[in-house]
């Protein structure tokens, strides 16, 4: 097929191509095309595959012209490709087509390059390591927490206050209506549940008991409609709970783990805290060490893999469609940077052949095996099954990867 194919967009990330093709080569490769069409095809008086090409492209004339351009546009894509000394980042977009019975057929392919990183300077930045100190207050904290998961509720015969969870009916009504029958809800007092008035209206209430006077909303209510405006509340309470959270003792501890003792749970919270707060800080010089190259090495990136990058969060956090105009305008500059970190970070994995090996994988698989107390072929099955391997290889090749920039920089303790 005689495709001219007329680059005018040479450099960038983002390139151009001009594509034409004759009348006459559109012409065989639709006839081409009825050909494959008739094959398929019944039409009356014909046996299946002996239709005359020209009936079958009067009676399918549009799906017959659509396929001949499809087919055009793949081999002028393959054409393009076969040819390029660039890696393209995203399938290539098709725009200006142009055709008109008896013409020339034209369009422009719209190509994504995928950036060939000459990271000028990777070395010579000097970044401060800060590590957040453990103390008795933050396991006193934890354990804390961990004591709330297994807090029971029971019921009291009083009025609630705060901290208590409460069963209630809320009816309102506005310029002096009839308060309707109102809704049931769950509310723990003091979590921000409701909005103040009422909570102070619930507290007056014993269970059983309905307590009715004017509330006014918040000025800054979520509900702009509804801020200011003061409406007659009637609260009727149905029952209240009150907290009870296990006392932090021996048995405590033996409830939540394998502990002999609270002060073992005690000295297992603080060494997690601990080693929470070491990769917190790892996390913190890596970025560190990222902010600096980004800022020392210009470079453009691929928008596709920033726009995939941004629909695959807001899918994840479930956005919906009137949102997601505002949470892709928001998190765009997020995409972009993880992007260019994962292009650096490949980059120099490629240049300095970081990248983890197949033993690197298998010391990692034996020594988490080890640490579990699983077998090493089990353990590898199941990451396989669970599509984690390739999570493991990265952040393998990751450690690689900072290791050596570690060694081109600075780290100061904080």
């Amino acid at each position: 097929m005689d495709i001219q194919i007329t680059p005018t967009k040479t450099d960038g990330i983002e390139r151009l191509v001009r594509v034409e093709v004759s009348a006459e080569s559109f012409r065989e490769a639709q006839e081409q095309a009825a050909r494959r069409y008739s094959s398929k095809v019944r039409l009356p008086g014909f046996r299946p595959g002996k239709a005359p090409a020209a009936m079958v492209l009067r009676r399918f004339g549009d799906a017959i012209r659509q396929e001949t351009v499809e087919t055009i546009v793949q081999e002028a894509y393959k054409q393009v490709v076969e040819g390029a000394t660039f890696k393209l980042a995203a399938q290539p977009h098709v725009h200006d087509l142009k055709f008109e019975e008896g013409q020339p057929l034209s369009f422009e392919l719209h190509l994504e390059v995928r950036p060939e990183l000459d990271l000028a300077r990777t070395g010579g930045f000097r970044v401060t390591r800060t590590q957040r100190t453990v103390g008795d207050s933050d396991v006193a904290e934890q354990i804390d927490s961990m004591r709330e998961h297994r807090a029971t509720w029971s019921p009291i015969d009083e009025k609630p206050r705060e901290g208590d969870m409460v069963t209630a009916v809320l009816a309102t009504s506005e310029d002096g209506g009839e308060i309707g029958e109102g809704r049931e809800f769950k509310v723990v007092l003091g979590a921000g549940q409701a909005i103040a008035g009422i909570e102070e209206l619930i507290m007056e209430t014993a269970p059983g008991s309905s307590t009715e006077r004017p509330v006014k909303w918040p000025d800054d209510f979520p509900d702009e409609d509804q801020r200011s405006k003061t409406k007659l509340v009637r609260v009727l309470v149905n029952d209240v709970k009150r907290k009870s959270l296990p006392e932090g003792d021996d048995a405590f501890a033996r409830e939540v783990g394998d502990f002999e003792s609270f002060e073992a749970l005690r000295e297992a919270v603080r060494a997690d805290l601990r080693a929470a707060a070491e990769r917190d800080a790892d996390a913190e010089v890596r970025q560190k060490l990222l902010d600096e190259i980004i800022g020392a090495n210009e470079f453009e990136v691929p928008p596709s893999w920033v726009a995939q990058l941004v629909q695959a969060y807001s899918d994840a956090y479930q956005i919906p469609a009137e949102e997601k105009e505002r949470f892709s305008a928001q998190f765009r500059p997020m995409a972009e940077r993880q992007v260019r970190r994962d292009l650096i970070l490949e980059t120099i994995a490629e240049k300095e052949a970081l990248a983890a090996t197949e033993a690197d994988l298998d010391d990692k698989v034996s020594e988490m095996a080890a640490k579990r107390g699983v077998e090493v072929g089990q353990l590898y099955a199941s990451l396989q099954k669970a599509g984690r391997l390739k999570e493991l290889e990265r952040t393998l090749t990751e450690d690689k990867v900072f290791a050596w920039l570690y060694d081109k920089n600075t780290i100061d303790s904080a």
